[in-house]
């Protein structure tokens, strides 16, 4: 079982929630995503076409998917309840997918972020995640060819701190670089993207990347 989540949504979600269980500390819901620089296209709706690309690629391959959203939409959930989707299936794999964003046109690449190891929170699936972010980036770079921007530690993303299933969030390339975007904009590198997170995760599941087509 996979949970497939494709970030953010049509809205942004200003609420706050605690950080981890039990945490005084808080953060938004959801700032929102970035937009393309170039394509206009927004964030949400560029990772739910690459989730729909990718979920008949793992049912294919024998993998049952759940999707945190299957539109774009309505207001964003949050991050605490598409963690609480991921645990409450049992997933092998809790898959965030995400584009990325900076001030810096130039700022190019891709990047896998998994959480920091932290007793009671991560602990108990710090080494999954950290085993499924260095697969699932490989697979990734290779089949977008966008330079491989390697591995992040996060010990502030809500949406790790409440997993208690192996979790990983793809950064695909830079909505606000203007290569990366025409490409992730377009049929061809959406397709692209799908095949390389459909690899990656067949791999972590010990399947044959193969079966991805």
């Amino acid at each position: 079982m996979v949970v497939l989540d494709p970030g953010h949504d049509l809205r942004a979600n200003p609420a706050t929630e605690p950080i981890g269980p039990g945490s005084s500390t808080r953060k938004i819901k959801d700032g929102g995503g970035t937009r393309g620089v170039v394509s206009g296209l927004a964030e949400a709706e560029l990772n739910m076409r690459v989730a729909l690309r990718l979920r008949p690629l793992l049912e294919a391959a024998g993998i049952r998917v759940v999707m945190t959203r299957t539109t774009t939409a309505g207001t964003s959930i949050g991050n605490v309840a598409r963690a609480r989707i991921a645990n409450e299936a049992g997933a092998a794999l809790f898959l965030r997918i995400h584009a990325d964003g900076s001030t810096d046109p130039s700022a190019r690449g891709t990047h896998t972020l998994y959480p920091a190891h932290r007793r009671g929170w991560t602990d108990d699936v710090y080494v999954a995640s950290k085993r499924a972010a260095r697969i699932v980036q490989a697979e990734l770079v290779r089949a977008l060819a966008f330079p491989g921007r390697g591995l992040q530690e996060r010990s502030d993303f809500t949406g790790f701190n409440w997993a208690d299933v192996p979790v990983i969030l793809v950064e695909m390339g830079f909505l606000t670089n203007p290569t990366e975007d025409r490409r992730l904009a377009s049929t061809p590198y959406q397709r692209r993207a799908a095949l390389g997170l459909c690899r990656g995760a067949l791999r972590f599941l010990g399947r044959s990347a193969a079966a991805c087509g």
